[in-house]
């Protein structure tokens, strides 16, 4: 199976996004890996995106359960991070791209008229690859989403804060010095940190892009046992490069390469793929 293409002519480019959400046909809607009844709490319909001329998303129509976490594989450049930023818009503020296609939360167009992008992104929170703490203390960091958005009264900052922080495992570690400065954490805790301020907003979905790749081992299993422990309360979407944590961390598994090639169960993707070029990825054959 060969890549697609980078570049898109005018005549090769897909149809303009429509507003109104449009019903999946059901041939879409076969062999997803989803245990009968289980909730979808994402969604995306022949999602496309363009940078200029360059395409980077062909056609992706998939779905995300709700409260599982679910990885997206696939070597660099085939489009898992552009992906992840169509989830919550993060793509809207890089000039002369463009979105055609669907994305649903809770089957609701999120590029749809009328949509409250700031909203948006505090129900659908990001986690970056490089931890990003503010210069302020680590209550002002956790606490920050809460006072731009006036989500609660000051009198219960404090409350809210701890719960982020115990949420994001690092409390224990940090309850003595709140009021210190948020870079003097190593790097696990900071990246924790910015787990605890997206948690802050109470999100209904947490995407991760590469949350522990700048990370050393010790770090990683930390983030990774959180994430394990978060999908009790959240819809988690991750994105990595470090196969053996995708297969540790998640339930459900997205192979891309700039279109959707495979997905199934996480144990299933990673023993017995249904394509050759998965197979041929998992195993180090290329990428």
């Amino acid at each position: 199976m060969t890549e697609p293409s980078a570049t898109v002519t005018e005549s090769s480019a897909p149809a303009p996004m429509t507003a109104t959400t449009t019903p999946i046909p059901e041939s879409l809607r076969e062999n997803r890996p989803f245990p009968p009844g289980t909730k979808i709490r994402m969604e995306t319909r022949r999602l496309s995106f363009l940078y200029g001329k360059n395409q980077a998303l062909y056609d992706i129509t998939l779905a995300i359960p709700e409260k599982a976490v679910t990885a997206f594989i696939g070597p660099s450049g085939c489009g898992k991070s552009t992906f992840l930023r169509c989830l919550n818009r993060m793509n809207d503020i890089i000039p002369d791209t463009r979105v055609d296609g669907e994305v649903l939360l809770d089957e609701k167009n999120i590029y749809g008229p009328g949509t409250d992008v700031v909203d948006l992104r505090r129900r659908v929170g990001m986690v970056f690859q490089k931890s990003n703490p503010f210069p302020k203390s680590i209550f002002e960091n956790v606490a920050y989403g809460l006072k731009i958005n006036g989500l609660c009264r000051r009198s219960e900052l404090p409350e809210r804060v701890e719960l982020a922080l115990r949420r994001s495992a690092l409390w224990d570690e940090v309850k003595d010095r709140l009021h210190t400065s948020a870079l003097g954490l190593s790097g696990g805790q900071q990246q924790r940190l910015c787990i605890a301020r997206a948690l802050a907003v109470e999100p209904e979905v947490v995407l991760m892009d590469e949350p522990a790749s700048a990370l050393d081992p010790i770090a990683t299993q930390k983030i990774e046992e959180l994430i394990y422990e978060l999908k009790r309360d959240y819809t988690i979407a991750i994105v990595t490069h470090n196969m053996q944590q995708a297969a540790r961390v998640s339930q459900y598994t997205f192979f891309m390469l700039g279109r959707l090639i495979e997905h199934d169960r996480t144990d299933k993707i990673f023993t017995n793929p249904g394509q050759k070029i998965t197979e041929d990825y998992i195993t180090g054959r290329f990428g």
